[in-house]
């Protein structure tokens, strides 16, 4: 078999095995996985960017996505799971993601998408089941208010802006490339 048919069933292999790990806990259980993932995810972002305590208190609302990613050869992908909170309304919504990628490296990686929502049309967008993100996010993100910049944070969409916390610290100019968020219709019934 060559080189490259082993790569490429490795990685759908890695990908299906966590998948399935997913399926065999009961939707309270996921809730409370994830709802713990969110603590730390906000966690290890404010004792890397103290500042993004005040952004996350005054914001429309926010989202934490917890994922693992895997690189083979050339093929990537990544899945995640997470809570979007809208701080106007009090609505919690559980999120999954899916990110596919192109490219030349090896390895997997666990990291957090803190997401940060600037208005009600951003998080409607976002919790729609239809945000995709087709590019490399944008550094240096200005908030849209005053002009400021949200330190550590790039912008993906017009009020949205995320926070990429990998286990080597915060990660600027986030490459979330082919990157799909949607609710979690079995958790959200």
């Amino acid at each position: 078999m060559k080189f490259s048919t082993r790569l490429i069933i490795l990685t759908l292999t890695l990908l299906l095995a966590l998948s399935v790990t997913a399926f065999a806990k009961s939707a309270n259980q996921q809730r409370a996985e994830i709802n713990e993932l969110q603590v730390q995810a906000l966690d290890n972002l404010y004792a890397l960017t103290p500042n993004a305590h005040e952004v996350l208190e005054n914001c429309y609302g926010y989202a934490t996505i917890s994922a693992t990613g895997s690189q083979l050869g050339l093929l990537g992908g990544a899945h995640g799971r997470g809570l979007a909170v809208n701080k106007a309304t009090g609505a919690r919504v559980y999120m999954k993601m899916e990110a596919y990628q192109l490219g030349i490296g090896i390895g997997v990686k666990e990291y957090d998408l803190i997401f940060v929502f600037g208005s009600e049309r951003a998080w409607d967008s976002f919790i729609s089941g239809k945000f995709k993100v087709g590019g490399a996010a944008e550094a240096s993100a200005t908030d849209g208010y005053s002009g400021g910049a949200i330190e550590g944070a790039d912008i993906v969409g017009k009020d949205i802006w995320v926070y990429q916390v990998t286990t080597k610290g915060l990660a600027v100019g986030a490459a979330i490339k082919g990157l799909s968020i949607y609710p979690n219709r079995k958790l959200n019934s």
